[in-house]
């Protein structure tokens, strides 16, 4: 891919173009390679590296690049001489045994979005499904808060709220007056629905669809919590 191409795909729309995105620095390369030698499709992702990089050990296709061609691609303020140019790999919409999705509507701030994955990749047997209008997982800051673990975690995209209840028997969600996350229902459903950092869900929807509500409780010195933070509670609480 020519060098030009590869700036764009900072922007979302080459991106959906091309079919590709961005991947930088050395902890993230590495996961990408880890994940390739279970992944066939990503070894067709190729490598961009600066002098100090030019010994890296890989099997895609490798491109030196002068640092000033570097700091034109990179994403970040200081380049650190290798970035990776990675192909989509679709997720699956068919749920494995044991599997359980959440759902995430609107949700809108890149690093919320990279922590969430990372918390899913770890806990493993998850699937991540966004709503239309959030954040595009592929974000250079989801990638980087990531990790490296948007290469582990099935991703599905542009799903639209009312499309769980056609696919999942049981569906539950985070509200504020919900029952208790420690009760020992909550782990009976196939589907946990998370609302946008500031308008929540639509509660509307959520009454037609008979959504069970469950609730983080608190000291109620604060009117919210977290987005990342409560998808990070509730996944634990269902691995536990």
């Amino acid at each position: 891919m020519k060098l030009d191409d590869v700036k764009k795909l900072q922007q979302k729309k080459y991106r959906e173009e091309f079919g590709y995105f961005l991947v930088e620095g050395e902890h993230l390369v590495l996961e990408l390679q880890k994940a390739a030698e279970k992944k066939p499709a990503l070894k067709r992702s190729e490598i961009y590296v600066t002098e100090v990089f030019a010994d890296w050990q890989t099997d895609f296709k490798k491109n030196p690049v002068t640092d000033k061609q570097m700091a034109t691609i990179s994403d970040t303020k200081t380049p650190q001489g290798i970035i990776a140019v990675v192909p989509f790999l679709p997720a699956a919409t068919t749920v494995a045994p044991n599997e359980r999705a959440i759902y995430l509507h609107e949700v809108q701030d890149p690093g919320n979005l990279g922590t969430i994955v990372r918390t899913l990749a770890w806990f493993g047997n998850f699937r991540l499904l966004l709503s239309p209008n959030s954040v595009d997982p592929y974000n250079p800051k989801v990638v980087r808060s990531s990790m490296g673990a948007i290469f582990h975690l099935p991703i599905e995209l542009d799903v639209p709220l009312t499309e769980t209840n056609k696919r999942f028997k049981k569906i539950a969600c985070l509200d504020m007056h919900g029952d208790k996350l420690s009760d020992a229902s909550f782990k009976d459903f196939d589907c946990y629905l998370f609302g946008n950092e500031a308008r929540g869900l639509p509660h509307d929807l959520l009454t037609e669809m008979c959504v069970h509500s469950f609730s983080i409780p608190g000291a109620g010195e604060i009117d919210s919590l977290n987005l990342a933070s409560a998808v990070n509670m509730c996944a634990y609480e269902l691995i536990r």
